[in-house]
Formats: structure tokens, sequence, C-alpha cells
């Protein structure tokens, strides 16, 4: 029998130790939806034919970024900094081969930072880097250490490839405009199969503090989607982009990853290549209605942090441009929206510019986190949160690399591209300006077809931010 001391000491510790359970309890959830080579092309940033229920859903109770950006618009180097809070020079990552550890063994990624709070932590899908379509249903160039369990799911899609159309066939059909309009349903398709093993374990772990990820593959080449979102969208009915005289002169060489423009495409090949871009968008948008139907439906939605992002944009004729490894806006701009706890500016749109090293702060913020990392690159977006039009100086840096890997090591050209976005503007330098310079100002051109580089009367906007990039880049691990 228990003396009056030790039944005292007992209640308190007891107590203690429910309300410790109870905080963490409490603690915010997390549902981190990622997509794959998704530009703006959704109805809640008002594009003119996507058809994206869900996600416009979505931005009824979120804030939606209108000028989110990439640190770099290619999967790993992107993936990678965003979840480590770090950007590409510092992680080391500038193609699709290196994994960020060979370089910085001990960095606490983004959901080891929640795991260490309590949380279980689990992945569906592409969140790392993975080959896409290649590396489906294995764990590409995942982290270990991030999660305490993963799902790599593989659809019907993979069995589909042979019969894909594609337009630019000496190229690999994860780098190839190629589509094909699918029989089977959504459910059985790699994206379906990420939305029910979601779910299945947003079920399974509802009562216990969770960061749970969603990695969707598309809208990513190879266009492979149910045919009926591919009727969604006739084709008579979509218009290509009609390239301006002089587009693809505007800016050096170096700026441009199509060549030539529109990879030689027709008019005709191009409205199709839409209409399968298009479709992949809707069922993306179609699988992730289905997780926001979850967390309505398992009362969730008022204790869980719903983060909707993209790894990078992607081009669709812009500059004669197709898909991503550009600093130009649509290579750079991604769709970003944050909804839930702490969130209070619902249905509002911030046009702030922000980038993808702010994730992980804000999320750190959001869910009162302990032992965040102090060297992360990023800012949390919390008064962006609360009040989307608050003071906000912070400009995107994003950057590119051409050459590399074996051109380098037979001695071939290596040419860095570094660009700073404001609100108003972008400078871009190649090789600090050794091999060309850009300036756009999107307040009168937000096409990009005047660069004012050389232009006199802009030579204080040109210097003050190559100043600011240069001093920005190198705080951020350029050598």
């Amino acid at each position: 029998m228990l003396n009056r001391r030790e039944f005292l000491f007992a209640s308190t510790a007891a107590a203690a130790s429910g309300q410790t359970r109870e905080a963490v309890r409490k603690k915010p959830n997390v549902l981190f939806i990622a997509t794959d080579d998704l530009n703006v092309t959704l109805g809640c940033y008002g594009h003119p034919v996507a058809k994206t229920p869900n996600l416009d859903k979505l931005a009824r109770r979120a804030v939606r970024f209108d000028r989110a950006y990439t640190q770099f618009a290619l999967c790993s180097p992107s993936r990678s900094s965003l979840m480590t809070g770090l950007g590409p020079d510092a992680t080391g990552v500038h193609d699709l081969q290196k994994h960020f550890r060979s370089v910085i063994p001990d960095v606490v990624t983004l959901s080891q930072c929640f795991q260490k709070n309590g949380y279980y932590t689990a992945r569906v899908g592409k969140i790392y880097h993975y080959g896409n379509p290649g590396q489906i249903g294995t764990d590409g160039l995942d982290d270990a250490p991030s999660w305490n369990h993963k799902v790599n799911p593989k659809g019907v899609d993979k069995d589909e490839e042979p019969k894909l159309t594609n337009y630019t066939p000496d190229r690999g059909i994860g780098s190839a405009i190629c589509f094909y309009a699918s029989p089977e349903p959504d459910e059985k398709h790699t994206d379906g199969m990420v939305a029910s093993e979601t779910i299945k374990l947003l079920e399974q772990n509802k009562d216990k503090p969770f960061f749970i990820a969603a990695g969707f593959y598309k809208p990513h080449c190879p266009y492979i989607s149910p045919a009926k979102y591919f009727e969604m969208y006739p084709v008579a009915r979509l218009k290509a982009y009609q390239l301006a005289e002089g587009e693809m002169s505007v800016a050096p060489p170096w700026a441009y990853f199509t060549t030539p423009a529109n990879w030689g495409m027709t008019d005709e090949q191009q409205r199709n290549a839409l209409q399968a871009y298009y479709a992949s968008v809707s069922f993306m948008d179609a699988n992730v209605g289905k997780l926001l139907d979850a967390i309505d439906r398992l009362g969730l939605a008022e204790n869980t942090v719903i983060v909707f992002w993209s790894d990078h944009g992607y081009a669709l004729g812009e500059h004669g441009q197709w898909m991503k490894q550009t600093v130009f806006e649509a290579a750079t701009r991604i769709p970003l929206m944050f909804a839930g706890p702490g969130v209070k500016a619902k249905g509002k749109a911030s046009p702030r510019t922000v980038e993808m090293l702010d994730f992980y702060p804000t999320l750190a913020d959001l869910c009162g986190l302990d032992s965040v990392p102090s060297n992360l690159h990023g800012k949390s977006l919390r008064p962006l949160l609360d009040n989307p039009d608050t003071k906000w100086d912070r400009p995107a840096v994003s950057q590119v690399r051409r050459g590399g890997g074996a051109a380098a090591a037979k001695g071939g050209k290596v040419v860095n591209g570094y660009s700073i976005r404001t609100e108003r503007y972008r400078f871009t330098e190649w090789n600090e300006g050794e091999e060309g310079e850009e300036l756009y100002d999107y307040q009168a051109d937000p096409n990009e077809l005047k660069n004012l580089a050389r232009n006199p009367a802009r030579a204080k906007i040109r210097s003050d931010l190559q100043a600011r990039l240069r001093t920005i880049s190198k705080a951020r691990g350029k050598a």
C-alpha cells in the first residue's frame, strides 16, 4: 500500500504524464500534398481552361500564394531543398543522381523534425526524387530516416507505357511529350493508389499526431490518365501558345532548355499535348479531392494543417519551352496553399514573393515544434497566413545548371544561372554575367518579352538586384 507521500507523488506524475500526452495529441497534424511538374494550371489561379474543383475548394479555406517559387526547376534539387530547408548549393544537389546525405549526412529533414517532436511520419508515393516513371514502385532517392512508414504504389499505368503516343521519340518517356488515354479506372492507376493508401494511413493514425505526405506523380509525363479526363478537354477547343516574333532570342542561349522551339511539334501536336497535360491535372485534382473528403469525414479538418505544393512549375510553350529546367516564370512559379489551424486569412490570396525554403520554418511554427534547426534558409510565412498583404520584403532565388556531370568530367563548359524574383522584377545572370544577363519588369511585361538588362534607364535596378542576388546566394552556400 502507498503511503501518503508516495500516493501524492504518483498522482502528480500521472497527471503530468496525462497532460504531456494531451499536449502532444493536440499538436496540429500535417497532410503534406505534393504534385509533380504542376504549374498554376488551376481554376483557383484563374486558369481559363483547367477543371480543378477540389483544389478550388481547398483554396476557399486556404491562403493561396500567387508568387511562390521553387529553388531549382528540377525534381531532385527542388525536393532536397524543400525537405532540408537549405538551398541547392548547401545540399550539393544540382542533378537527379546525388543524394543530399552524401554532402550533409547529419541534416535533420522536415519530417525528421516532426519525428523528434513525437509525430508519426509517413509518405506515400513521391516526396523525395523518383525517376518518373522509371522508379515508380521503388524507393527512388528516398531518405529512410525521414519516415516511420513508407508506401511505394505501382499502378496499371506502368503496364500501359508501350501504348504511348510519343511526339519526341528520341527522349526517354520520363522527359518526353507522350500520352495515353487509359480505359482503366482511377483506383488502378498509381496516383489513385497514392490516394487510397494515404486515406488508409489517415484512418489508422487519426488519434495520434501525424505528418503524412502524399506524393502524386501527375501531371509529370508520361501523361497517362483515365480517358474520362481527356474527354473533359476537346482538342478542337484548345489553343497552343503562339510565340511572339523574336521570343526565343530575348535571353542568352543558356536560358533555353527546349530546342528547337516546342521540340518541333506542330500546332495540332501541341494541342494534343495540352489535352493530355490538362487531363493529368484533373486526374490529380480528383485524387486530392479524395484526401480532402477523408480529412473531413474523419473529423480531422480543425486540427490538420494541409499544404498543397508542386516541386516546380512547367512550361507549355512559353518561350518555345516545354517542361522545366529554366528560370523563366513558367518553370519556377509553383502553386502553393496552406489551410487549417493557424491559417487565419481563409480564402485569401497573398501577392507576396515566397519560396519553397519557407515551408520548413512555416510548418515548424504552425505546429509549435521544438529543436528546429537554426540554419534554415527560409522564413516562416505565418505573418502572411494571418494577413496575406502584410509587409514582406523577401525575394525568391532560383537557379539552374547547364552542363555538369559527364560534360564537366570531359572539360565541357558548366554554366550556372541564378535568378532573383521580387514582386515586380526578375534578374538572372549566367556565370555571374559572363554568359549573359536578363532583367524583366513583370508590371509592364508579364510574358518576359523585353530583356532590360542593358537598358541604361534600368541600370540601378539591375545593379541592386544583382548585389542582392549575390549576397543571398553566398549566404546559401554558393562558392
